[in-house]
């Protein structure tokens, strides 16, 4: 494993310079890395670190949605207020929408597969997203209209709305039924752990204003609490709705409300961890692509992923209408809200685990999403944002 470990880290902070250096995103040698030492070409990466890839995943992602917590302040987000939370839910939903109609045409599937396709690929990416924001953020660029936070809030919130819907199609095509307590999941997992991660946040918060620690140990006891809230999640799957990710980053945010001098000094530590964590987690997430899969997808899904993300691009407009923000602020916005990666390779093999018809389709799209919007949509936000945002004088 610590062959698998170096390579990982030499062969992908390499590959990710190079990518740099070409002017193209850094995520985009990562993935590359993970495709050429993963199983399906080289295969040099020990089994006992794939086995365990996807925990190492969630690892990096709980890293950076602690980050982007100990970032935003509410205020923003209030100021924001209606297209933050439609942010949340309808993009998706209207990219779910044009694969339901896409689907049938150009892939051959039935309208309850189609459903099944439409929420692998409609989660949006917060490792892809949410450093980017970070960085915007950091500089000024868009924060006078709360641009970043609102997308870094509503990319957040978005994966848990998509995973539920996922889990009700499939149990919908595995005999079960569409029923209104699955639904209603959504938003009791949202509040609970919403709440769980406020709560969470005050204590540390009062804690250690009277407690004196290093900061290095209070980001241990953060990322402990973190990988609670996350095992709670697993845990109480099926009795109680929870999300263990809204939980993580909602603690960032009370430990930023708290003590927002505290939350600056442990961002930056995170922003050091996170170094080593993107690597680890775009290669792992690149070493589960199937090249083979989508070599042999032919242009329908590639077709299909494209329309689709026209449709994600019409929800995020629909969700600024009435805003104040200027056209080329919206643009940047449509265009910075269609990244994927994590969520693809988390759960688009499951239809095919499954056994269900749409498996190969389900798990080719989902690479594919990953090889073209990943990088693409790396790419279009890096190119835009000094065009097309301003920047704020004091960030």
């Amino acid at each position: 494993m610590l062959t698998s470990l170096a390579l990982i880290f030499l062969v992908g902070m390499a590959l990710g310079w190079a990518a740099a250096r070409l002017r193209l995103p850094s995520l985009l040698g990562m993935l590359l890395t993970g495709i050429l030492l993963g199983p399906c070409v080289l295969d040099v990466l020990d089994d006992s670190l794939l086995g365990v890839s996807a925990d190492l995943r969630q690892l990096a992602l709980i890293i950076i949605l602690t980050r982007a917590g100990l970032a935003l302040n509410l205020e923003d987000l209030k100021r924001v207020g209606r297209p933050a939370i439609l942010l949340c839910f309808v993009p998706a939903c209207f990219e779910m929408a044009g694969m339901v109609l896409l689907a049938p045409r150009l892939l051959g599937l039935s309208l309850l597969d189609s459903a099944i396709l439409g929420a692998v690929v409609a989660a949006v990416s917060p490792a892809v997203i949410v450093p980017k924001m970070l960085r915007l953020m950091e500089g000024g660029w868009g924060t006078e209209h709360s641009i970043p936070q609102m997308i870094l809030a509503g990319a957040s919130v978005d994966d848990v709305f998509v995973i539920v819907l996922f889990s009700s199609f499939t149990g919908l095509a595995q005999g079960g039924g569409l029923s209104p307590a699955a639904l209603l999941q959504i938003p009791l997992s949202i509040v609970t752990g919403a709440a769980a991660g406020l709560l969470a946040g005050t204590v540390f918060g009062e804690v250690y204003r009277r407690v004196h620690v290093r900061d290095s140990s209070k980001v241990v006891v953060l990322l402990s609490l973190s990988f609670l809230f996350v095992a709670l999640e697993n845990g109480v799957k099926g009795v109680f709705p929870f999300s263990g990710l809204i939980a993580v980053m909602a603690g960032g945010i009370a430990v930023n409300r708290r003590r927002p001098e505290v939350a600056a000094r442990l961002s930056q530590k995170y922003a050091k961890l996170w170094v080593a964590a993107e690597v680890l987690l775009f290669v792992l997430v690149g070493a589960t692509v199937d090249v083979t899969y989508a070599l042999a997808s032919g242009g329908g899904a590639v077709l299909a992923i494209l329309g689709a993300l026209v449709f994600r691009m019409a929800g995020v407009f629909v969700c600024l209408m009435g805003t104040s923000l200027t056209g080329r602020q919206r643009l940047f916005t449509m265009m910075a809200y269609t990244p994927k990666a994590t969520v693809q390779a988390a759960i688009g093999s499951i239809p095919l685990s499954m056994g269900l018809a749409c498996g190969p389709a389900v798990l080719t799209v989902a690479v594919l999403a990953i090889l073209i919007t990943a990088p693409l949509g790396s790419f279009a936000i890096d190119l835009s944002y000094p065009r097309l945002l301003s920047q704020s004088a004091s960030p």
